[in-house]
């Protein structure tokens, strides 16, 4: 095994992956979703670098093959169970978690019962577009929390009356409750937007992939 600076930034990205949850067990909100939002920005960017340093240099290396899919899956899986986890279990956001995480698993069953066949369900262009996707709709995600948690600290105390006369414009907003409001209501329509769009990419690559593995799966005569 190779130990190149591309290998070790995806080390670092599969390492990086639980810390995002352990940010929400050691830290209380919004700085842990500042912790993990900063955390699973840095990793989608080694994602992009890693591979692009990879080929530049032409350090690419069967371990680093082999780690990279899986670090994406691990960053995707643990941000997802988080923030459904810490979300108020809305079908809109479960639903679309719920695929992803059914056709990760699904891929890497069938990569595994491949074996040596398994180059068959080399990454595509739709897949990276999937990865993408996902990653961008997560960071969003955790962007709406930190929205969330500073406009409910900046509204504590005050009764629903002076928070209404306030968003109507009646009361000067001297403490940035609309830009608050505004973001967190943005952040979250937008993430699931984005999170949607990689459910329906990620239903489409997890069908490819089965396609291409059918013809492994049948029994000889």
């Amino acid at each position: 095994m190779r130990w190149t600076l591309p290998n070790i930034l995806t080390v670092l990205r599969l390492l990086a992956a639980p810390g995002v949850a352990v940010m929400f067990l050691y830290f209380t909100r919004p700085y842990a979703d500042w912790f993990a939002l900063l955390l699973f920005l840095g990793a989608a960017i080694t994602d992009w670098f890693d591979g692009y340093l990879a080929r530049a240099w032409k350090q690419e290396t069967k371990l680093g093959a082999m780690l990279d899919p899986i670090a994406d899956k691990v960053m995707v899986v643990i941000a997802l169970m988080v923030i459904v986890g810490y979300s108020s279990m809305s079908p809109w956001l479960v639903l679309p978690a719920t695929v992803i995480l059914f056709r990760e698993v699904f891929v890497s069953g069938l990569r595994e019962f491949l074996g040596d066949t398994a180059g068959t369900l080399k990454v595509t262009k739709l897949a990276k577009w999937k990865t993408t996707a996902q990653m961008v709709a997560i960071a969003v995600l955790f962007s709406q929390g930190v929205f969330e948690h500073y406009f409910g600290m900046t509204t504590y105390g005050m009764d629903a009356e002076t928070v209404s006369a306030i968003l109507d414009g009646r009361e000067p907003d001297l403490h940035g409750l609309w830009w608050k409001l505004e973001g967190m209501i943005w952040a979250g329509r937008f993430g699931l937007v984005l999170l949607w769009i990689a459910a329906a990419l990620t239903l489409v690559t997890g069908w490819d992939y089965f396609r291409k593995s059918v013809p492994y799966l049948r029994d000889e005569p």
